[in-house]
């Protein structure tokens, strides 16, 4: 479903947009049943396996900053993750190969929803090569005021800046960083139904959502399945025993299948180490270990 050139600009600049990448149909589906999972929320009270919530949450003003793992939640985004349609589109970047490594429904509220620090994918879950990227569909139109998606083209290809601050990881860089070039930052938005896809090395962040709409966004992370994780990752395979770490990499693949055999490149690489106090979700990392808001 790319293009060459598409395939060419991914490479080089580490991001792309996709427009009209889902059909009406399937995102219709998955506008109403995230719509539903919205409404349900308002009788929770603290986050829990399936909502991370915003503050200011309220029976009266449902706020979330994620649903987590939407995939497991609907067969409304199933059906999308396993579709030919999103294959078509990821194998000529990943390969034949590709397993997910997560997936996220990012509910940015209106009104002040929480802003996602600038960082690097990569610091987070470090694999034997960096063939991973995230998919980021568009539920409803996403514009320059709704926070959306912002990132520095061609930071793939550079170092891996310092997610660390007083000792701990805490999920973000120092907008202080000499390295960090926001003036060369760019905004990603679209209609209902264009994807973004981003690298997992570059670096990228979104601002609050100041509007009055919602910035709904199903993300998917994805892996090209040689790809072997070199740690336990927090949320997918930590603490996991062998059998059930291969039980989980198989269980994950959403086209080709799971080689025995790691594929290993010569890349910069950082551990997600020591652990910051809350690292729940990116929102709980970045704020329990202290991250400098670019966006203050």
């Amino acid at each position: 479903m790319l293009t060459n050139e598409q395939i060419g600009f991914y490479r080089e600049n580490g991001y792309l947009r996709v427009e009209g990448a889902i059909e009406p149909k399937p995102l219709a589906a998955m506008q109403r049943v995230t719509a539903d999972l919205i409404e349900r929320s308002r009788t929770i009270t603290d986050s829990d396996d399936t909502y991370d919530l915003d503050d200011g949450h309220t029976p009266d003003t449902p706020r979330l900053t994620r649903i987590k793992l939407p995939h497991t939640r609907d067969a409304a985004f199933s059906d999308v993750l396993y579709s030919q349609r999103l294959a078509s589109i990821l194998k000529p970047l990943l390969g034949p190969n590709i397993r997910l490594h997560t997936s996220k429904l990012n509910t940015k509220a209106p009104g002040g929803g929480a802003a996602v620090e600038w960082h690097q994918d990569w610091a987070f879950y470090p694999h034997t090569n960096d063939d991973i990227l995230a998919v980021g569909i568009m539920l409803e139109d996403v514009d320059e005021v709704n926070g959306p998606l912002m990132v520095v083209p061609g930071t793939h290809k550079n170092p891996v800046l310092s997610h660390h601050r007083n000792g701990v990881f805490c999920g973000a860089i120092d907008p202080a960083d000499p390295l960090f070039e926001r003036d060369k930052a760019v905004t990603i938005t679209g209609k209902a139904g264009d994807m973004s896809i981003h690298h997992v090395r570059v670096l990228h962040g979104s601002a609050p959502n100041l509007s009055d709409r919602a910035r709904k966004i199903l993300f998917f992370e994805l892996i090209a399945a040689d790809a072997w994780p070199l740690m336990g990752v927090a949320g997918v395979y930590q603490g996991l025993s062998a059998p059930e770490m291969w039980g989980r990499m198989q269980g994950n693949i959403i086209c080709g299948e799971q080689p025995t055999i790691p594929r290993l490149a010569a890349i910069p690489v950082s551990m997600p180490l020591p652990p910051p106090p809350d690292a729940t979700s990116i929102f709980k990392v970045q704020k329990s270990g202290g991250a400098i808001s670019a966006f203050a």
